[in-house]
């Protein structure tokens, strides 16, 4: 154990980067073109948690679902989650630690299709000045309409 304390004697001139020599393809999940999706239906512990490993380089992406602790289905569809999203919105817990908490982060699939679906149907029914306001706005959010 050394006895020194106080401040570090040399700070990093850079922060560290993973894989910073390395040349990513942009067509892989995390790539410009295939975004890694937002996590949702954990505790503010876990999303840290799960920051932190695609943050520095750790983050390993589902390949294909997995099977629920709780129902058995091959339903878990996010990396790192023990539970299908209908079972812990249902028992009211993380999906990844199964902890009860009060609140979740994130939005389920189901809310995020549904405001989708109600944004089209506006889109849809509205003038065309209107309509072209609202397609603007969605680009700037990635939003792409399906008609």
């Amino acid at each position: 154990m050394s006895t020194r304390s106080g401040p570090p004697k040399h700070l990093n001139k850079y922060a560290w980067k993973p894989a910073a020599g390395c040349k990513k393809n942009e067509t892989e999940p995390g790539g410009k073109f295939r975004p890694l999706a937002e996590v949702s239906g954990v505790c503010g512990r876990c999303k840290d948690q799960i920051e932190w490993k695609r943050k520095y380089g750790k983050y390993k992406v589902l390949k294909e679902p997995t099977k629920c602790n709780n129902c058995g289905k091959r339903a878990v569809r996010q990396a790192y989650h023990n539970l299908c999203s209908a079972c812990a919105k249902q028992r009211g817990v993380c999906a990844k630690c199964c902890h009860v908490v009060n609140n979740i982060v994130g939005r389920d699939v189901e809310e995020v299709e549904a405001e989708r679906k109600q944004l089209e149907e506006a889109i849809k029914n509205s003038r065309e000045r209107d309509r072209r306001a609202l397609l603007r706005a969605g680009n700037e959010h990635s939003f792409r309409p399906n008609f």
